[in-house]
């Protein structure tokens, strides 16, 4: 039997990057695909690819900033399926500076998608998922959420948010058989790092023990995992996936 057989498995930023790759690693396993990006034409994509594996799909245009478009998606998935598995809070994005240049409007973007989108997206399933007796959430932090990391002020705020949102979620919502845990990837060779010069990642990779970027896949297989029932004493955990990196 395949580790995600039956389970309805929402996933945030999955046009692309670790999404796209949990998304395809869930569809192997088993599981419902709910593709969910800003991006209609890389939800359609990645749709099609999930069913390709032999999954059910679908996709949905969703901003994660916008709780009317959350709930309107956690209706639809409702209404079609009857019920939500897993949610995996993948969608993130970087605006970077040093503190001293860090306009406003960089810093306010990163909050709202990065910590008050896995707000929206967590509070949205949680009743739903406490009503059943049983759900995973997934977050998605960072290693910079651990360690920090210079010009990232507002990413490594929020994803240091994310943390303290697992610790206590795992708190509130273990008890009624919702388990709750983040993953901290380290430098994975995803679209957020192209903007990057190459001998700044080769920099990069000089850092990490195994001397080189991460996969998407690599990441994904861990979110499978916590995602299944072979996780199912795992609650409130931060798993690094980063090579043995700190930064």
């Amino acid at each position: 039997m395949k580790r995600l057989e039956g389970k309805i498995g929402l996933i945030t930023g999955a046009g692309q990057g670790i999404g796209e790759a949990t998304a395809l690693k869930f569809a192997t396993e088993g599981a419902t695909v709910i593709v969910c990006d800003v991006r209609q034409p890389a939800v359609d994509a990645v749709a099609r690819r999930c069913e390709a594996l032999g999954a059910t799909a679908l996709g949905c245009v969703m901003d994660v900033t916008q709780r009317p478009m959350v709930d309107a998606v956690v209706r639809q998935v409702l209404e079609r399926f009857g019920r939500i598995d897993v949610l995996v809070n993948n969608a993130g994005i970087t605006q970077d500076a040093r503190l001293q240049k860090m306009t406003q409007e960089q810093f306010d973007r990163v909050i709202d998608v990065n910590l008050r989108g896995v707000f929206h997206c967590s509070q949205a399933v949680a009743d739903i998922m406490v009503a059943q007796g049983s759900g995973v959430i997934l977050n998605a932090s960072s290693v910079v959420g651990i360690y920090g990391n210079f010009g990232q002020t507002n990413y490594a705020a929020t994803k240091f948010g994310v943390i303290g949102f697992t610790k206590t979620w795992s708190r509130e919502l273990g008890p009624k058989g919702v388990r709750v845990n983040a993953v901290a990837p380290g430098f994975v060779d995803t679209p957020i790092l192209r903007t990057i010069p190459q001998k700044v990642l080769q920099e990069m990779e000089h850092k990490v023990p195994l001397k080189r970027l991460g996969k998407p896949e690599e990441v994904a297989n861990v979110y499978a995992f916590l995602a299944s029932d072979e996780a199912s004493y795992i609650n409130g955990a931060v798993i690094e996936v980063c090579g043995g990196m700190t930064v």
